[in-house]
């Protein structure tokens, strides 16, 4: 079953091109979802769904039968990363955190529903709304809930996550330059001789010293 998870802070943008992750055999579309703990309505919604997706487990994916612990594929901020058991980071500590994923491009569109075409404008920081189904699998020996990708929905923007800056963050205004002055002679050097083609100069004082 499909839901719609509101107000949820997007990292690891991979909304418009696939990417191909170690250990998978084909490229997916992909976005790590951030869920703050305070939306608590959201969070009873995912464990919903995760339940009624280890129901179906057992007949959908488990052969029969469920494991005594499924992987759940959603996890504590605050706590530590499953894969190297390393903690979260810092934009993560007061959230759920989960990955959704998709072998098909995802929609992705703007607070009117229109497609957004321009990938710049979800970026890992901003905001959205996200439409995702849990479901069971058995892969590599392994069994549990993962999470499958539906769409994203943009609704406001924030500071971004990778720590990049606009141009006008990192630089100031200056003055238009005069553009008179460019292409003009340098100046010479105070006591050096003018200098002809076709001439010898001394190389440290630039005096003449004789001709061709």
């Amino acid at each position: 079953m499909a839901i719609t998870i509101s107000n949820v802070r997007l990292s690891y943008c991979n909304l418009f091109q696939p990417q191909q992750k170690q250990g998978h055999e084909k490229p997916k579309y992909s976005v790590t979802i951030l869920l703050p703990k305070t939306n608590t309505a959201a969070k009873s919604q995912i464990d919903q769904a995760i339940a009624q997706a280890i129901e179906q487990g057992p007949a959908k994916a488990w052969n029969g039968a469920r494991p005594p612990q499924p992987a759940i594929c959603v996890h504590d901020g605050d706590g530590t990363r499953p894969s190297d058991g390393m903690p979260f980071g810092d934009e993560c500590k007061g959230c759920w955190v989960f990955t959704a994923s998709s072998p098909k491009p995802p929609f992705v569109v703007d607070g009117q529903v229109q497609p957004i075409i321009d990938a710049t404008q979800v970026y890992s920081g901003c905001w959205g709304n996200v439409n995702v189904h849990f479901f069971p699998y058995n892969a590599n020996g392994k069994k549990g809930i993962g999470c499958a990708l539906n769409g994203v929905q943009k609704i406001r923007d924030d500071e971004p996550l990778d720590g990049r800056i606009t141009a006008q963050e990192a630089f100031q205004v200056v003055g238009t330059p005069d553009t008179g002055t460019y292409g003009a002679a340098m100046p010479a050097t105070p006591g050096a001789a003018a200098y002809t083609p076709g001439l010898q100069y001394d190389p440290i004082t630039g005096a003449l010293i004789g001709g061709c």
